[in-house]
């Protein structure tokens, strides 16, 4: 008889840690799966339809304690066997709401120490407290992740693993015969993630300045409360910078660019960066602890301290197409080797079989 699994997030927007949810329920036929969200956001129905969901409609922080109840009697008439939580509240909710008896599994996806969530006392205090009351498995999707999660949150680390997030490959175009359909003159960069302050959008904008003069173009897709903000500085200075929005058919579009660029202040383990690596994209990042750990040496890094530093580099990639190419094989390759999605599934059910050692044995050393 199949398990049931109940996978509880905030919402189902489409961001990072919804499209790796969607894309892990897809894999896992052998279990019932059940989506349970705080808000009604969903840009998944058409693709899970099949797929049972449940929105507690959370309106306010104050009624966490009725989403918890709520959530207790979805796994009673559901006859759940796991639950596993993403996100701060939604982790709250089910730390609240699941019963002891079951298994309760958390995915952390940011790097708590930088992250606006863990920047305010009293969430650390409500994470720390709910912790304390109801021990959770914890995945992070990073180690720089898992170990800022412990220490800012100044826990006593219990049952943890490491599971890197991963690019669903086969979805990926090969650039082997790629061909810049637009004005060849003209280098084309490209990042790809919210429009929200951790991206850090405004660094590049800033450097963009001095850019002027450059046949270089940026476009920025993506969605999020700087959007405004954003669009008048790049008609105030007369930017070569394009805000595209958000799109659904990535592979198909970056695969057209000449670099690709990020410069977050801090990352979990980003999708964007994995989905560039999948394309032998040339990276051009921020030198943050996360992004060293994803790309190691396949990536080139500029100080976010320096804007001349990005500058440097990013010149110094435009006129050498070898290092480009070095790097695209570089990047893809330890994809394949690291961050596929059947390295990461195979991992995720050994965590789930793990869970019911009364049941079935552990298969993790």
């Amino acid at each position: 008889m199949k398990k049931t699994i109940v996978h509880i997030i905030d919402n189902m927007a489409g961001c990072g840690a919804e499209t790796m949810l969607a894309n892990v329920i897809r894999q896992l036929p052998e279990y019932n799966n059940i989506i349970v969200t705080l808000y009604p956001e969903n840009e998944f129905g058409k693709e899970l339809d099949d797929v049972p969901f449940y929105c507690l409609h959370l309106r306010s922080h104050f009624q966490i304690p009725l989403a918890a109840i709520q959530l207790r009697r979805i796994i009673r008439k559901n006859n759940v066997h796991i639950v596993h939580s993403h996100l701060l509240w939604s982790t709250v909710v089910a730390r609240l709401g699941t019963p002891k008896k079951i298994p309760l599994i958390t995915t952390i996806h940011t790097y708590a120490a930088s992250a606006v969530e863990y920047s305010k006392m009293y969430m650390r205090l409500l994470e720390k407290f709910t912790y304390s009351i109801r021990k959770t498995i914890i995945i992070s999707v990073a180690n720089v992740s898992l170990q800022a999660y412990f220490s800012v949150l100044g826990l006593k680390p219990s049952k943890a693993y490491i599971l890197h997030t991963f690019a669903d490959t086969p979805i990926f175009n090969n650039r082997d015969n790629f061909k810049n359909p637009y004005n060849t003159k003209i280098f084309r960069l490209v990042t790809v993630g919210n429009l929200k302050e951790a991206k850090n959008y405004f660094f590049l904008l800033n450097a963009f300045k001095n850019l002027t003069q450059q046949n270089i173009s940026l476009d920025i897709y993506g969605k999020g409360p700087l959007d405004v903000p954003m669009q008048k500085m790049i008609v105030e200075y007369g930017l070569n910078v394009t805000l595209k929005g958000q799109v659904a058919n990535v592979q198909e579009i970056i695969n057209k660019y000449d670099l690709f660029i990020m410069s977050s202040i801090y990352e979990g383990f980003s999708i964007s960066v994995l989905e560039a690596m999948a394309l032998g994209m040339p990276l051009l990042l921020s030198d943050i602890a996360s992004f060293r750990e994803q790309c190691e040496d396949t990536a080139v890094y500029f100080n976010l301290k320096d804007s001349n530093d990005f500058i440097t580099k990013l010149l110094a990639l435009i006129n050498d197409r070898q290092q480009r190419k070095i790097l695209g094989n570089a990047a893809k390759e330890r994809l394949v080797q690291n961050f596929t999605i059947e390295k990461h599934m195979e991992q995720l059910k050994q965590i789930y079989t793990s869970a019911f050692p009364a049941i079935e044995p552990p298969v993790l050393s």
